[in-house]
């Protein structure tokens, strides 16, 4: 299948609160953090098995990529039923989910725990999941991912015979036998993304995926297709950056333009989320929640979920996309074909993304110089004929020189 409260909040402006900003010092800032300590708890929220493991896991995750204030973020999911938090060595939030956990033993029983590590060979990954664990004050996780697998591990994506070789698949058994991670597999953001599920489909090892990916996919996407045959193969599926790249607009304009919002009596992001969960597919969908109300506006969201009709998703993707985007879930690099470039236009415009919605200035100008010349050098592109080819309709003419100017 390729498409079968209230408050909307600013989440720029909280993506770039500063964790000290987040620990407020006033007096009714101090009230508010003890209240948020103990909050009121609630039920689980709604579940879906992940594959074919079996394992029920919520609907709605938590992402902790450098989130400020995490130690009231972990209490306040828990305490409005998110049982399943992702993290990574590279997000920094690992030793404050430890404390976490190490403080609430109880929790650690009923959260579905996720990291992730940089490995160049099976041996590596097994050796990382150890240091992973010392750090979230463990002995297991529920899913170890490799994280982010695309070109960086390796020229001319040898890294897409990873799913289905002989090496790996003795890794991912190793571990599981273990016990230290029951389920093993990737994430993955790449712009040959749907070669890299391909691959998991007929390999045949891979336990779950965490895709980059968006509700309005075309049917005859390859990476739709690819997500049907992992899903065929018992793939658990997890939806990433879905909302990512959305901006200001998004949260103004899209509810008055989109009936379903107005009659449901939910922001746009709520939408998105309807939207993405009414794709039997996606066991659950990962979010960067940064603040209570990002928590509560979520967790009612999936508490009132209702599958979606396609004429209602696809209202909803005409009026986010006439807002304008940063970010193209479904970029699998045919703008650059189209605009004739090597340069990686999806994901210079994801760096944006990471600049401009999340604030983290310092790491996208990092991963930007990180890149090579020729992936950067967009100076030659035709850039109207990219953007007549990006499913999202990026405006890469204004976009672009922006992003230059930012990052470069």
């Amino acid at each position: 299948m390729s498409m079968t409260p209230e408050n909307a909040i600013d989440r720029r402006e909280w993506m770039k609160i500063s964790a000290a900003g987040v620990a407020a010092t006033t007096v009714a800032g101090q009230a508010s953090i003890a209240q948020e300590a103990a909050p009121k708890m609630s039920d689980p929220v709604p579940t879906r098995k992940l594959g074919r493991s079996g394992i029920e896991v919520s609907m709605l995750n938590l992402g902790t990529w450098q989130n400020p204030g995490l130690d009231r973020l972990l209490r306040f999911s828990y305490a409005n039923g998110v049982r399943y938090i992702d993290t990574a060595k590279s997000y920094g939030s690992e030793p404050a989910i430890g404390r976490w956990l190490s403080d609430n033993p109880d929790a650690r029983k009923s959260i579905f725990l996720v990291t992730k590590d940089h490995p160049n060979t099976p041996d590596q990954l097994i050796k990382q999941l150890d240091a992973r664990l010392a750090a979230l004050q463990t002995d297991y996780v529920d899913l170890f991912f490799i994280h982010g697998i695309g070109d960086s591990y390796g020229k001319d994506y040898k890294s897409l015979d990873w799913p289905k070789s002989k090496e790996w698949k003795e890794a991912f058994e190793k571990i599981k036998k273990s016990g230290k991670a029951k389920l093993v597999g990737f994430s993955c953001h790449d712009q040959k993304r749907a070669e890299y599920l391909q691959a998991a489909a007929e390999g045949g090892f891979v336990d779950a995926i965490m895709v980059q990916y968006s509700p309005w996919l075309d049917k005859d996407a390859p990476l739709n297709k690819a997500l049907d045959a992992c899903h065929k193969a018992g793939i658990g599926l997890i939806s990433m950056k879905q909302v990512a790249g959305m901006g200001d607009n998004i949260l103004t304009k899209v509810p008055d333009h989109v009936p379903y919002l107005k009659e449901k009596k939910m922001s746009a992001y709520q939408g998105l989320l309807h939207a993405i969960w009414s794709d039997e597919r996606i066991a659950s969908v990962c979010v960067s929640m940064r603040n209570t109300d990002q928590i509560r506006e979520n967790a009612a969201a999936i508490r009132s979920y209702e599958p979606m009709k396609t004429a209602d998703i696809m209202q909803l993707r005409d009026a986010v996309l006439a807002c304008g985007k940063t970010l193209c879930a479904d970029c699998t690099g045919q703008c650059a074909t189209a605009g004739g470039t090597k340069a990686r236009l999806g994901d210079l415009t994801r760096l944006l993304t990471y600049h401009d919605d999340f604030g983290y200035r310092a790491k996208a100008r990092e991963l930007y110089n990180e890149m090579d010349a020729e992936s950067r050098d967009w100076s030659n592109a035709d850039l109207a004929a990219a953007e007549a080819a990006c499913p999202n309709k990026l405006k890469f003419s204004s976009l672009l020189p922006r992003m230059e100017k930012c990052l470069g």
